[in-house]
Order: C-alpha cells, then structure tokens, then sequence
C-alpha cells in the first residue's frame, strides 16, 4: 500500500513537472518561431533601422516601425497614467476601509469588468469616448480632433486594466500583515498614516509589479485600441492626436497584401517586439512579487 502512493506521488510530481516545463518551452518555442519568421527582414535590414526609421511604405520595402511603437507607448503610458491612481485607492479602500458587504459587491463588479470582450470596449468607446473626444474635450482645450485618438484609446484601455491592477494591489496589501498595523495604531498613528507610511511601504514593491501587469496587458492590446486609435501612421504630437498602435497594425494588416516582399516578415517582427517587451515586463513584475512575498514572511 505504501509503495502504491509512493508512485502514484511520483506519477503526480512528474506530470506536473512536465506541465511546466511545457509551458515554458511554449514560450521559447513562440519566440523562436517568431525571430525565425522575421529574420529575412533583419537580414536586409538594421535593427536601428527598423526601430527609429519614421518611413513605413511596404510597396518601396520602407519598413520603419517608429511611428507604430511610439504610438503604442502613447496609448499604454495614457492608459496607466489614469488608471494607476483611480485603481490604488479603489485597492486601498477595498482592502482597508470597506465593510465586508461592499468587499463582497464590489469582487463580482471588478470580475465582470475582467471578463467583458476587448470588442465589446472598443464599441463602448466609439459610441461614447469617440463623440465625447470630438465634441467637448478637443473644443474645450482649442484643438480639432475626429475623436479617434490616444485619448480615446487610452480611456478604453485604463478600464480594461483596471481589474489587473486593483485585484493584485488588493492581494498585495493583504499580505501585509495584521501585527505592523497594530503596532503603528500602538504607537498613535491614525488609520490613514498606517496606511500610508507603514502598508504602502512594505507593499510597494508589489504595487509597482500590479502596475507593470497593468501596462503589459495595455501593451499588448489589439481589438479595443484598433477600434478608437484612428490608425495614422505617424507619431501623435498630443493625446488628442490619432495613434497606430502595433498590435492594430498586425491585426489590420496580417494576411492582406503579404505577395509584397518582406512584409510578412516586417508584420512578424512586429510581433516579436511586443512578445519581447510584454515578457520583459511580466518577468520584472514576477520578480516585485517575489520580493513582496519574502518580504511579507
């Protein structure tokens, strides 16, 4: 009986082991197959050529992806510059100042938000952020804009993040523990102080990785953005200015016109910076939480 569970242990831990080694050899297999497909651009091409050139004409061979990764920065940066405030006092209240029935109304609230399609934001924003854009914000500031913006694209894409941003900054105060709180009540301090000076401080490093989460899943956003964004590519000079995004560049263009030398490979090696720059992030982010929970120990 007891070798029976002995190898029925060692079957389980093999097959989890498997599992993983799965997972992570996807991850190489997707990059790999990724610098594989773009490596006849990169061979006609330089590097700083394709990141810095501002010329993207497939039909002379221009391929320069400055316009597209700039654009894509403008409508992430926007998006986690508004939702990275509203999203840490919503965490903060929800972890320390509301009753349990408001915890429990608000969890299914920030879920459904999670789960609503990337489509269905993009509509939301062209029935309601586009009009608003055109018709109040850009007159009230002295600009002219369609409403297809950076502006625009980065609403849509702060409410897709928060969710991201707001359950894991919960989960990181949580791990805070209880005994630094009543130390610091011990020692006169209001609620508000223990927040800030004590459970801000030593979650910090976990707020910091909820907010890089935050700004890969922006990053790498497609349906929404291409929705709102306008699609010209050129480099916006404001938010109220249209913006072409990589992903809706990939997502506009794959599979049309790919007869035209090197633009299949220049689509894909725009593929490869997002999956460079999103597995970047998400590893810096993993390592803040890590750090976060030894800390927390």
């Amino acid at each position: 009986m007891q070798h029976k569970r002995l190898v029925k242990d060692k079957l389980v831990r093999s097959i989890m082991w498997l599992s993983t080694i799965f997972c992570i050899l996807l991850v190489i297999l997707i990059g790999l197959a990724l610098y594989q497909k773009s490596r006849s651009i990169l061979a006609m091409k330089s590097l700083t050529d394709l990141l810095f050139s501002s010329s993207w004409h497939p039909l002379k061979g221009e391929f320069g992806f400055f316009p597209f990764i700039m654009g894509t920065l403008w409508v992430t940066c926007t998006a986690v510059v508004i939702s990275v405030p509203l999203s840490f006092f919503t965490a903060i209240y929800l972890s320390e100042y509301a009753p349990k029935a408001v915890r429990e109304w608000a969890k299914p609230v920030i879920d459904l938000l999670a789960g609503i399609p990337s489509v269905i934001y993009g509509v939301w924003g062209i029935l309601v952020i586009v009009p608003l854009t055109k018709d109040y914000i850009a007159p009230f500031f002295g600009k002219h804009s369609a409403g297809y913006s950076v502006f625009a694209a980065g609403i849509v894409l702060a409410v897709m993040i928060f969710p991201v941003i707001i359950h894991v900054s919960i989960e990181v105060f949580r791990s805070v523990s209880f005994e630094l709180r009543e130390a610091s009540w011990a020692l006169g301090a209001t609620k508000w102080q223990t927040i800030k000076h004590v459970v801000v401080r030593k979650a910090l490093p976990g707020i910091i990785a909820a907010n890089v989460l935050g700004f890969t899943r922006a990053f790498g956003e497609t349906m929404a953005v291409l929705m709102v964004a306008g699609n010209v590519a050129r480099v916006p000079a404001s938010i109220l200015d249209p913006a072409y995004p990589l992903p809706a560049l990939i997502a506009n263009n794959y599979g049309e016109m790919l007869s035209i030398p090197l633009y299949d490979s220049a689509l894909l090696m725009a593929a490869l910076i997002l999956f460079v720059v999103v597995l970047s992030f998400s590893i810096l982010s993993r390592f803040a939480l890590v750090r976060v929970e030894r800390g927390s120990e």
